[in-house]
């Protein structure tokens, strides 16, 4: 008797993980057809062996915001007033109930960044979804072929980051300046049968040629693995490709070695782990893990990018065991990396985090997270003068 009921509680078992593989299929996306990725703007950059700091500061907050996390900077159309807006989750303390995606542009005329101010509120959107929203997180921000800017957050109902779900915001204004800018949301982006829960987005897109682009996600509940998710030119959502076997990586970061061939570098949740690592060369239709990198990474966020052949930068946390050591590295080949500048080092208990990058008007930007207090930011230029090699 006691086998009997062993037997059918390990069929049930066995039913259930079928309808459940059978559900996740049905709802599957299809994976995306090969894409061609855009360089950046980065004609003649230079081969310097460093890069050097030539200003730096700390982003304004909105008024009475105590803590800040997770910043995007998102380069400007030529012609803009602003060079740069950047994005972010501000508000008492992170999953706050008063948390919102605060925003600010570095103004071109006056060199300075703007004063911040809220542009994505969680209980309008709740409004404006039908469903209550809990918290608000990692705002990542893409520009469409119109020059539209889109916003994709973590947003979250009942339980952690882990129950959070990936919200496609659009802009409704007419202009996308500070002062004006506002944002409807599209939908919850469908990922999972589950509700679509358990996805998240952390770090920027790649841009492809025919003006659509590749954004790079994470799945979190239990196991963690990364995923890439195709949009096309007017921001509609195409298909899915999981990016790694792997299920201890986490927050993927897209840099363009070629037109179809493209890497993808990953936080690794695991004790004294490394910089994770996969890629594509059929423009991102399939996927194959490669080995780790020699680059350390003590479960902490990791930023890239390509800037034409044989030339990719990475802002990551170098020490083993902490988050207070902050570096850019260069490489040729996406193997081996060497250090070409310090961007933020201080002792075990500081925090330096979640860094974003971005190549403008031949200069490098480069944003990140300063004791979960406020938002960092540096201008960096080659530096010529350095010796050693490149």
């Amino acid at each position: 008797m006691l086998f009997r009921s062993r037997l059918f509680r390990a069929l049930a078992a066995l039913l259930l993980l079928l309808l459940v593989w059978g559900l996740e299929q049905a709802r599957k996306p299809p994976a995306p057809a090969p894409a061609q990725a855009l360089w950046p703007a980065a004609p003649g950059v230079a081969e310097a062996p460093r890069f050097k700091a030539v200003a730096q500061g700390q982003i304004p907050m909105p008024q009475g915001a105590r803590a800040a996390h997770a910043s995007s900077l998102l380069a400007m159309p030529a012609g803009h007033a602003a060079l740069l807006t950047a994005f972010w989750f501000a508000g008492d303390r992170e999953s706050a109930p008063n948390v919102q995606i605060a925003a600010s542009q570095w103004d071109r005329r006056s060199q300075t960044w703007r004063a911040a101010r809220y542009v994505v509120n969680r209980q309008t959107m709740g409004e404006q979804l039908g469903f209550g929203l809990r918290r608000l997180g990692n705002p990542v921000a893409w520009l469409d072929g119109a020059g539209r800017m889109h916003l994709f957050v973590v947003a979250t109902g009942w339980g952690g980051w882990a129950a959070g779900r990936v919200l496609h915001l659009v802009q409704s204004s007419a202009s996308n300046d500070l002062a004006e800018l506002r944002f409807v949301p599209e939908r919850v982006l469908p990922l999972s049968w589950l509700w679509n829960t358990s996805f998240l987005v952390r770090n920027n897109p790649l841009q492809l040629a025919d003006g659509g682009m590749e954004l790079p996600v994470h799945f979190e509940l239990g196991i963690k693995y990364p995923v890439a998710l195709r949009f096309d030119a007017q921001g509609h959502f195409s298909g899915m490709e999981r990016i790694s076997r792997r299920n201890y990586l986490l927050q993927p970061t897209l840099l363009m070695q070629g037109p179809q061939q493209w890497l993808a570098l990953m936080r690794d949740e695991r004790p004294e782990g490394r910089v994770g690592a996969a890629q594509t060369l059929d423009g991102g239709r399939s996927w194959q893990d490669l080995p780790d990198l020699a680059l350390v990474n003590p479960d902490a966020a990791v930023n890239g990018i390509g800037l034409r052949e044989g030339r990719m930068l990475l802002v990551h946390n170098s020490s083993p065991h902490s988050r207070s050591v902050l570096d850019l590295s260069a490489s040729a080949d996406g193997r081996q990396w060497h250090t070409v500048a310090a961007l933020a080092h201080g002792d075990d208990a500081d925090e330096y985090s979640y860094p974003d990058l971005r190549w403008v008007d031949g200069d490098l930007w480069v944003s990140y997270t300063d004791h979960r207090k406020s938002i960092a930011w540096q201008h960096l230029v080659p530096d010529r003068s350095a010796g050693g090699a490149p």
